[in-house]
């Protein structure tokens, strides 16, 4: 029968939020490259240049 110690615990830690932080990078990283986005990330890209008379100060 096999104890469960600290190192044990530590390396199935590591292990497992590896796995979860990689899953969640992909999943982020198929839904930016999503081809039914591309238009909304586009237009967004492009709010920072739209420049209105209201918010330049004078």
């Amino acid at each position: 029968m096999s104890a469960l110690t600290y190192e044990t615990v530590a390396r199935a830690a590591q292990q497992g939020g590896t796995v979860y932080f990689a899953i969640l990078f992909l999943g982020g990283l198929v839904y930016a490259l999503w081809p039914r986005n591309r238009e909304a990330f586009n237009r967004l890209a492009h709010v920072p240049l739209e420049q209105e008379d209201d918010d330049v100060p004078a």
